[in-house]
């Protein structure tokens, strides 16, 4: 007699009541609605009490538990201790506001469940489709290659890896960095980003091949100190190989001269990377496009929907001129991935374009955000931000208890509360103390930096929500919780 096999028990994970979910998902919609519709009302951050602390140091959950049931305790414990970069008073770290729209995407494409890392089906187009339209916003050509991944670092080591691959002179991925014959340098501003450190770190070249260039009165990169500095390595026996121009940087928003980066780059055979994470989409915006003229012509460019498309965490997307290059430098096909003529395998992998196999369905949230308002309603709202930057700085530069510590070339002011003579070290725990009252208080979020030696608050204005009264506020309250500080310690 034959054994029988088959399971005694078959489960799954849809719901055995379909009612009752299809009430629970409405009550999770309706809350949503709520929760972003009155974001105004409620404190931009609060701390969390202990019994919330210890509700997430609780047992791993062996049983099942009524999914009305979990999502009670998520309404208690999740929902009114979010970071709070939603709120329209978020200025501290440089991150979107997200949108209804962009949640509804994300929401869907778990719910289509397809694997983005490539195959013929309607979501793979779609990946295909953004890609294209980023492409065109940002002025590359229709043969540039393109891939989204999970944010500005991610996207900065997918274009500095194709860098590196092109610039070795060796068949890098055959014979590793140590075979290369003089040792690669990079170049970027003392002002660029910590994730560039990350890349040349990952990218095997060690954080010694990124050199920093110093910037200048502007915090720009300073191009004679670019030149002196490919000139010593060459002379050192380095290799150098590419050039990281910075369009908006983290700390003040300072835009390096792509321009005439392209053009040294073309005279010295460098790649340019353009690092465009904050400033890149301004490409869109008519008032302040001309701030990233020149960005078209970079060799790769990374940016971030993220940020001033407002799509919800994570949205990320490499650029790249040369789309054999970039093809060249993560295409893998092993057996079990092999395309074929006909059926769901009859089309190009995309995971042949970064470092992923297995792939989120990011393009839908960017897809229906863009399809729901046009690009033209973005590029007004990135000229709202700037302009209400431009008007906080003026406020600062008026209030003679208020000093603007870096120039504003766009949407981040640095400035700091100095009410009088004070040496730095104690100006510096003032507005630190400021700051972190702000916070606590859920009024306002602004981080804090150090530009140049001086230390300040700064406001990174990334924000659909953002009202000029919000701004208003924001100095009122510095002003006043620091006269407090001042006064009771």
């Amino acid at each position: 007699m034959k054994e029988d096999n088959r399971p005694k028990i078959e489960e799954g994970l849809d719901p055995p009541d379909w009612a009752a979910l299809h009430s629970t998902a409405h009550q999770i919609i309706d809350d949503a609605i709520s929760h972003v519709r009155d974001v105004r009302d409620r404190p931009l951050w609060q701390e969390m009490p202990a019994a919330v602390r210890k509700a997430y140091a609780g047992p791993l959950p062996l049983e099942s538990k009524a999914l009305n049931d979990v999502y009670a305790e998520l309404r208690s414990n999740l929902l009114p201790y979010p970071m709070g970069n939603i709120h329209p008073r978020f200025w501290m770290w440089y991150m979107g506001s997200g949108s209804f729209s962009g949640a509804l995407g994300e929401f869907l494409a778990a719910i289509d469940g397809s694997n983005l890392g490539g195959g013929n089906f309607a979501g793979a187009l779609m990946d295909g489709q953004v890609t294209n339209w980023l492409k065109e916003m940002m002025g590359f050509p229709e043969t540039a290659s393109g891939t989204l991944v999970s944010g500005g670092s991610m996207a900065n080591i997918v274009g500095l890896t194709v860098a590196r691959n092109a610039m070795a002179g060796i068949d890098i991925r055959s014979d590793g960095v140590a075979a290369i014959e003089q040792p690669l340098s990079y170049y970027a501003s003392d002002q660029a980003h910590s994730c560039h450190q990350k890349a040349v770190e990952l990218l095997g070249l060690g954080n010694k091949a990124l050199r920093r260039v110093p910037s200048d009165a502007a915090l720009c990169m300073d191009l004679a100190e670019l030149r002196k500095q490919i000139i010593e390595d060459r002379n050192a026996g380095r290799l150098p190989a590419c050039v990281i121009a910075t369009a908006g940087t983290v700390n003040t928003g300072a835009i390096d001269d792509v321009k005439a980066i392209r053009q040294l780059c073309d005279e010295e055979g460098l790649w340019l990377h353009v690092d465009g994470c904050i400033g890149a989409l301004m490409s869109i915006a008519p008032e302040n496009r001309h701030l990233v003229d020149g960005i078209g012509d970079a060799d790769s460019l990374a940016l971030d929907p993220h940020k001033w498309l407002h799509v919800p965490f994570e949205a990320g997307c490499a650029l790249i001129k040369d789309a054999a290059l970039h093809r060249d430098a993560f295409a893998v096909h092993p057996e079990y991935l092999e395309e074929k003529p006909r059926g769901i395998a009859a089309a190009e992998y995309l995971q042949d374009y970064n470092l992923q196999t297995s792939r989120g369905f990011r393009a839908l949230k960017v897809w229906l955000t863009l399809k729901e308002h046009g690009v033209a309603k973005f590029g007004r709202l990135i000229d709202q931000n700037i302009a209400q930057a431009r008007y906080l700085t003026g406020m600062v530069n008026e209030d003679a208890e208020l000093e603007l510590v870096a120039p504003t070339t766009v949407n981040i002011v640095c400035f700091r509360f100095k009410p009088a003579e004070l040496a730095d070290d104690a100006l510096e725990a003032l507005n630190t103390e400021i700051m972190i009252r702000l916070q606590e208080s859920g009024t306002a979020a602004v981080s804090d930096t150090t530009v140049k030696g001086r230390h300040c608050l700064r406001a990174a204005i990334c924000n659909h929500r953002t009202r000029i009264s919000d701004l208003e506020l924001l100095l009122q309250e510095i002003k006043s919780v620091g006269s407090e500080v001042l006064e009771n310690g």
